[in-house]
């Protein structure tokens, strides 16, 4: 994970100082990592993020209405690109620091970023992430969800589960002016309980005017620890559940696929939110 620099909070010359850069001022003053201005959406960018989100879950409805044992996973690629490009959005994976397809296919053991490929055939039984984020007029969206195929063993429809409530359960922790560490420590203890592990070395991320901003969502933690989370902000919130060892690699062929250290079987949901006055709420149901 990338070491980030230290934010803060400043007031533009000769503005006024509202009732927010208050609150921010405060936490800020007491030694809190703030976010800066400029990850604070305006209602525009946030209305352009939710059309962009509205996309988003009607490529991966395509994919759920039409994803079947026998089918390859460039399959899914491939409806993915063309509804995609026939709304009028692009696909963000395509070409993303060299990732040669439009979506993310992960099976079983393989944790995310696996890559389409014709060869590579779904079958009874797998369980499989499909993670797609859409570009509308310049706005960022990203979700995936899990999708059984056929009949899984009981341990693998658990830790489908599980992960879609260890995601479920860390939005709900998130508050208006508590802490990203809030949502880590809650989807830990969910996993924990329920005896699975969490991925640490991929996290959520902010989201919106670029793929990937402000503020690491991580899936693990402590409460009250992490950036404060201000109305207007704009992340992802995306566990990485494992049946074994929390502990991953890289495949070094492909230098993407992203596999479980034991290689027992991992699942992982997302959505994108916002951050309200009362709470989260989902940009990409």
């Amino acid at each position: 994970m990338v070491k980030r620099k230290r934010l803060s909070w400043r007031i533009p010359k000769g503005a006024e100082l509202t009732e927010l850069d208050k609150k921010v001022l405060y936490y800020q003053n007491k030694g809190h990592v703030v976010p800066t201005r400029e990850l604070i959406k305006t209602p525009d960018q946030i209305e352009g993020i939710r059309r962009s989100g509205l996309l988003n879950t009607a490529v991966l409805d395509q994919v759920a209405g039409k994803i079947r044992e026998g089918m390859s996973t460039a399959d899914i690629d491939k409806i993915v690109y063309d509804y995609t490009v026939s709304h009028g959005g692009i696909p963000a994976c395509l070409g993303y620091e060299g990732f040669p397809k439009s979506v993310c296919t992960s099976i079983n053991e393989v944790v995310c970023h696996g890559i389409p490929s014709e060869e590579e055939i779904l079958e009874e039984g797998d369980i499989v992430n499909v993670d797609c984020t859409t570009i509308l007029d310049g706005y960022y969206a990203d979700a995936s969800r899990m999708f059984i195929i056929g009949k899984a063993t009981p341990e693998k429809e658990k830790l489908v589960q599980v992960a879609r409530e260890c995601m479920d359960i860390g939005a709900d922790a998130a508050l208006p002016f508590g802490f990203v560490g809030d949502i880590g420590h809650a989807i830990e203890k969910h996993a924990k309980k329920n005896g699975f592990s969490v991925v640490r070395d991929l996290c959520g991320h902010g989201v919106g005017l670029e793929f990937h901003e402000e503020p690491d969502v991580l899936h693990y933690g402590r409460k009250g620890t992490g950036m404060l989370l201000v109305p207007g902000m704009v992340f992802t919130i995306e566990p990485m559940i494992n049946m074994g060892t929390w502990e991953v690699f890289v495949d070094e062929e492909d230098g993407w696929t992203v596999v479980t250290e034991d290689e027992l079987p991992s699942a992982q949901w997302e959505h994108t939110y916002v951050m309200t006055d009362n709470g989260l709420e989902i940009l990409t149901y």
